[in-house]
């Protein structure tokens, strides 16, 4: 069976760029709080959520570890195509557009038969399908399909026993079980998008390198200790 974890990092458009209508549907609630204090907190927290949606943000990183070949392909946003190996050689680094890097994730995904996700029917998966039709690219694989059969594991449902218990993030569950976690390297998902803006994008990339496999550590414990099919 071949397996592939991954996992993307967003970005969100500058806020003065979106259209007006836009930018006044998503201030609609803080318009009307009277106190200022509170206005701009609920105004700084609607910027601060464009970058989880797909029609103010964009996908910036994509990466992808191959369960069987033990080998991660990460894909980041570059003007010129540029490639590049970690010094361990089990992380491929590949510069591209954000419709070249969908579109060489779908071309991967035809040929998968499981995914594992950290939180990928919430937001990875949604997020993928929406910027692919924004840009004219064929989606090859509906992964928010059965959600409880075994071609796409998210591990956030699994965890939570699809919701019935409490939600953490992926560092919580990763110090809790003794995994290394991608946020103890001084960069977390809060961080991406002023990293974005300082042009430091592979740093970026090298990140999600790391996400990808603890997610992947994650998926061992789960397929070992609380998988019963």
């Amino acid at each position: 069976m071949r397996k592939i974890v991954f996992d993307i990092e967003t970005c969100a458009y500058p806020f003065e760029s979106l259209a007006e209508n836009q930018r006044e549907y998503l201030l609609r609630y803080a318009d009307k709080e009277p106190d200022p204090e509170k206005r701009q907190m609920m105004i700084d927290d609607a910027v601060r959520y464009t970058s989880l949606y797909p029609y103010t943000s964009k996908c910036i990183v994509i990466g992808i570890y191959y369960v069987e070949k033990e080998k991660s392909y990460v894909y980041y946003e570059s003007n010129k195509k540029e490639e590049w190996t970690s010094e361990d050689g089990k992380v491929q680094y590949k510069g591209l557009s954000e419709k070249e890097m969908l579109e060489s994730f779908w071309r991967v995904a035809k040929q998968v038969d499981q995914f594992i996700t950290f939180n990928g029917r919430n937001f990875d998966v949604p997020f993928l399908m929406m910027r692919s039709a924004m840009l004219g690219v064929k989606v090859t694989k509906n992964l928010m399909g059965y959600r409880y059969g075994d071609e796409h594991i998210d591990l956030l449902e699994q965890f939570t026993f699809y919701g019935l218990t409490r939600k953490f993030n992926l560092d919580f569950y990763c110090q809790s079980f003794g995994i290394e976690s991608p946020k103890s390297k001084d960069i977390s998902g809060m961080e991406v998008k002023n990293l974005y803006e300082a042009g430091r994008i592979k740093d970026i990339a090298v990140y999600c390198s790391k996400d990808i496999y603890a997610t992947y550590q994650l998926y061992k414990i789960w397929e070992e200790y609380i998988n019963l099919k």
